[in-house]
């Protein structure tokens, strides 16, 4: 079956179930940014089970069929594309970087974002390498990417790279965005449950520079 060919099977399937009050609901939760078909979690969990296997088990990431998913103008084909990339998320290498990049900087929002960062994450911790790019994309013109950089860590614990915690956050101090103060302000209070000195010590040498958001979000189990 080609990438296309599953890709209008499943939107198939998802359009077969639409709700239009719950797609109603679900546009004006995002700030309308997104047409949602409303398929509901536990159906769309339904919708999905014949087609995990075929991804999970594939030699190869279907990339083309992940990029049909998502150009789709209806939100829950971004969703089965992250279905589908975090059941082959240990698969990833460097080599899949460019994929998860153009993926974090088309639709972006939180809703997938966080998602992408954890994937991001999965790479860099088999793959040192890959902290050059993340240094790279911590200064990057794009919110999205910046925030990624700053929270691909997250649950990392006692394998937190702290150096290039420490980097990642520097780099985005000072800043007014939403979305990058309260990343930094996660990655922080994540550490913090395994390194409370080290984050105290952070936000002590930093608190002039940290928005009020970052600060409370980090300080909130030290």
């Amino acid at each position: 079956m080609t990438a296309t060919t599953l890709f209008e099977e499943i939107l198939s399937a998802f359009r077969a179930e639409a709700d239009a009050e719950r797609a109603k609901w679900q546009r004006a939760y995002m700030r309308h940014q997104f047409q949602f078909l409303g398929v509901a979690k536990p159906l769309h969990k339904a919708l999905l089970k014949p087609y995990l296997p075929i991804v999970r088990k594939a030699e190869t990431t279907d990339w083309p069929l992940i990029f049909n998913l998502w150009q789709c103008e209806y939100r829950e084909m971004q969703y089965v594309a992250m279905e589908f990339l975090h059941s082959r998320r240990k698969t990833f290498t460097p080599v899949d970087m460019p994929h998860l990049q153009r993926l974090i900087l088309e639709k972006s929002w939180w809703d997938t974002v966080d998602g992408l960062d954890r994937m991001v994450g999965d790479i860099a911790a088999r793959y040192p390498q890959v902290k050059s790019t993340l240094l790279e994309w911590s200064l990057s013109d794009n919110i999205w990417l910046r925030r990624v950089a700053i929270d691909h860590q997250l649950l990392r614990k006692a394998d937190t790279d702290t150096a290039l915690l420490e980097q990642v956050i520097v780099n985005n101090l000072g800043q007014k965005e939403f979305f990058i103060n309260k990343a930094i302000g996660w990655s922080l209070r994540d550490y913090s449950k395994t390194n409370p000195h080290w984050v105290r010590d952070f936000i002590a040498r930093y608190a002039s520079q940290m928005s009020k958001l970052s600060i409370r979000e980090a300080s909130k189990y030290i």
